[in-house]
């Protein structure tokens, strides 16, 4: 077996060396397994290297050395197996029965997976040729999984490797075997373990070696909550997604959970979903139920034979060990509160929105929204070592944001967050981690503001530390060079080389680029301009959504519409555009009015195969390219980022031409449903600034308080049925929701 590695490449001198480490591996899995005392007593050697064969051969190799090469693995394997059966005792290995019984089930589904060979629809080059490819997918997957974390460990620089040929399609893991796979489940006891994080001089690099960190480290304190903030693009996401797959080094007996996406929904309720995301807690159910089954079955076997017999010595020895293994799922059991879980689920389910029937509700049956927020209340519900969250308060509501901000400022655990929400990040963050420049800058015991005043004033300091240098560095050279080669000065001129030669280098001062949105003032007009009266609306006349909507928008209005998600703030947003007709009641407005209209989902009605320019010229005909090009500029889409296909562009970037492209019409009115997702920190105060200075009227669907209390003037509430004007503030309104909950019975603990 020593030189196995050298005759694959004599027998198949094209292999691909990811193949060739993987066929070796495989091979030396099935020689370890020959020692195990229960799958030795299973191991089919035959089809185990018949596997392998065939690997082989679809990698190139001819039929007659590969079919000797294989002959001889199976002969070298039969004679190891032969010699340890014969080591066997009659009484067999008995202290470690069930660990082989857990064994003999994973192995089972190891053995079972190798010899289903998948279907293939994609050629693979070999050489020159063309071959229909017959490999096991999902294990070269596996071991190509571990080559990576090789080749990203050596220097300890985080790479993206890039797979073999064979590996086209990536396959999606499903969720309990990754996460069982990212936190086994440890009988060991982690007490004394510290759960601190920290990660030295490391590189992470994303796509074709495009570094987006260099020599950074990463300290997170236990039971700290950090917001990671920084510019679109800079690689926030990519570093979550590399600690979420340990592929930086997180000690292994921390948990960890990201929220990055929106769960695939079937048929399991929602309640039983958010249950099922504890998968630690449901195998150790499972494995409970299975355990006092077979105690049960073992009381039954030992009533067929004699009391001193041979056979019920084995069973109590199977049954001992049982016994001491089911103590120890007890103890975890008890240790993460399972007799409470449910109760605890269906109080964080109602705290993001799920009323108690629609816990009870198929989550195939929810809208990515809704999916997106139940991926929350798994995460929450899971309560990691280390919570990860990619910008969580993009699908939520005010009323679930409000929630979620209370409910992290008591997480035990550590939280990392991706956030642009300034409110939020007031809220929840003990400490802020700035992201730019491949590097991280901490601000301890800092939220969003204190970090960004703090951000300011360090700018500032090295500007002026920068400048002062340069000015004196000047000053230095131009003595020297005015009197270098002057006999009576030459001695002060050397003496300020000297100086100059010893002063430090500093680098010049990062350069923020400056964002700026402009809105373009309409000509005025005389009210009324948009009011509805008395309206009511449903889909059907016994479900209505709203009912007797009073509302009226004028040139100077800056109003914001919050509310529980699906209470009916977009269909409102519908009624004024005209989009819907009311049951009852009626829509008037000025017959010279023009609205801007800003969907929530702006990007379905784009064309992103086109760049900004021709899209928009498409779109909103009558105007030159240099004129698109100056207005997507006035939204920060400058340079050549308006001729990039609409594809290429970040969330925010695609946020901005659509923005443009509203303002083309000139609009008295901007309609605006969720402005804020997507953009950065810069995008957001760029957009509330815009906002401010815009001549007409707006009415807003947000949730990102921050905006609203620079923008809104009135707040106004949909709930019940209905839309009223809230008499108070953002902020009171927030208070009001909380006193709701609490009111409801809604406790916000872990």
């Amino acid at each position: 077996m020593s030189n196995l590695g050298l005759q694959l490449r004599q027998a198949v001198p094209s292999i691909d060396p990811v193949v060739a480490d993987y066929a070796t591996g495989y091979i030396q899995y099935v020689s370890d397994s020959t020692e195990d005392s229960v799958l030795a007593q299973r191991l089919d050697i035959r089809k185990e290297v018949s596997f392998i064969k065939q690997l082989l051969i679809s990698a190139g190799g001819s039929y007659e050395k590969v079919e000797l090469l294989t002959s001889k693995v199976i002969q070298d394997l039969t004679n190891k197996l032969n010699e340890n059966m014969a080591k066997l005792s009659v009484t067999g290995d008995t202290s470690k029965r069930l660990l082989d019984i857990n064994l003999i089930h994973s192995q089972q589904r190891d053995i079972t997976s190798s010899l289903a060979l998948l279907q293939s629809t994609n050629d693979i080059e070999h050489t020159g040729r063309k071959m229909e490819s017959r490999v096991d997918k999902k294990k070269l997957e596996k071991a190509e999984a571990k080559i990576a974390k090789k080749v990203s460990k050596r220097a300890n620089k985080f790479v993206k490797y890039e797979a073999s040929k064979l590996l086209n399609e990536q396959s999606q893991e499903d969720y309990e075997s990754f996460f069982l796979k990212i936190n086994p489940i440890d009988f060991g006891s982690s007490a004394g373990k510290s759960k601190d994080i920290k990660i030295d001089n490391f590189d992470l690099y994303v796509g074709q070696g495009q570094r987006i960190l260099s020599d950074a480290s990463l300290t997170l304190a236990y039971g700290r909550r950090y917001g990671l903030v920084g510019q679109n693009g800079i690689g926030k996401s990519t570093l979550l997604r590399a600690l979420s797959r340990r592929e930086l080094n997180v000690p292994k007996h921390i948990t960890i959970l990201h929220v990055e996406q929106e769960i695939v929904g079937d048929d399991n309720p929602a309640l039983q979903s958010v249950l099922d995301a504890d998968v630690w807690r449901k195998q150790l159910l499972s494995e409970e139920s299975k355990i006092t089954e077979r105690i049960n079955e073992i009381e039954e076997l030992k009533k067929e034979f004699e009391a001193d017999s041979l056979e019920v010595k084995k069973l109590d020895n199977e049954a001992g060990d049982l016994e001491l293994h089911l103590q120890e799922v007890h103890s975890k059991l008890s240790e993460m509160e399972s007799d409470k879980a449910e109760s605890r689920a269906a109080s964080i389910l109602f705290g993001l929105g799920f009323s108690k029937e629609a816990q009870s509700v198929p989550t195939k049956s929810f809208s990515g929204g809704w999916r997106m927020r139940l991926s929350l209340a798994r995460a929450l519900f899971c309560k990691p070592d280390l919570l990860l969250l990619d910008e969580p308060s993009n699908m939520l509501d005010v009323p679930s944001i409000t929630y979620l901000a209370k409910y992290l400022q008591t997480y035990p655990s550590t939280v990392l967050v991706v956030s642009h929400d300034r409110a939020f990040l007031n809220e929840v963050a003990t400490d802020i981690i700035h992201q730019h420049s491949e590097r991280l800058d901490y601000y301890r015991g800092a939220n969003f503001d204190s970090f960004y005043a703090t951000r300011e004033e360090r700018l500032k300091n090295q500007k002026r530390e920068y400048e002062n240098q340069m000015e004196y560095r000047k000053h230095l050279q131009a003595f020297i060079d005015k009197f270098r080669y002057n006999a009576a000065k030459s001695s002060e001129a050397q003496s300020r080389i000297k100086k100059l030669e010893k002063l430090p280098v500093l680098e010049a001062p990062e350069e923020i680029k400056s964002v700026s949105f402009k809105f373009p003032n309409p000509e005025k007009l005389s009210p009324p301009i948009l009011r509805l009266q008395e309206v009511t609306f449903g889909y059907s006349p016994d479900k209505l959504l709203l009912k007797d909507v009073d509302m009226d928008i004028q040139m100077d209005s800056r109003i914001a519409l919050v509310g529980g998600n699906g209470c009916g703030k977009t269909t409102l947003l519908k009624l004024l555009m005209e989009q819907l007709t009311p049951l009852s009641g009626s829509v008037s407005k000025n017959p010279r009015l023009r609205i801007g209209y800003f969907a929530q989902h702006h990007v379905d009605a784009m064309d992103l195969s086109l760049d900004a320019v021709s899209w928009m010229a498409k779109t909103y005909p009558g105007k030159s390219d240099q004129e698109y090009r100056s207005h997507l500029g006035s939204f920060g889409i400058t340079g050549s980022l308006g001729l990039q296909k609409m594809q290429s562009l970040s969330g925010g970037q695609k946020s901005r031409v659509a923005f443009a492209a509203l303002c083309l019409t000139n609009p008295h009115i901007l309609i605006l449903d969720e402005p804020s997702n997507h953009l950065d920190t810069f995008g957001l105060d760029a957009l509330a600034e815009a906002l401010n200075n815009f001549g007409g009227g707006v009415l807003m669907v947000s949730h990102d308080v921050a905006v609203i209390d620079k923008v809104c003037k009135e707040i106004w509430v949909s709930e019940n049925g209905t839309v009223k004007r809230f008499n108070g503030t953002i902020n009171d309104y927030k208070k009001y929701i909380l006193q709701n909950a609490n009111d409801a019975g809604v406790v916000v603990k872990q």
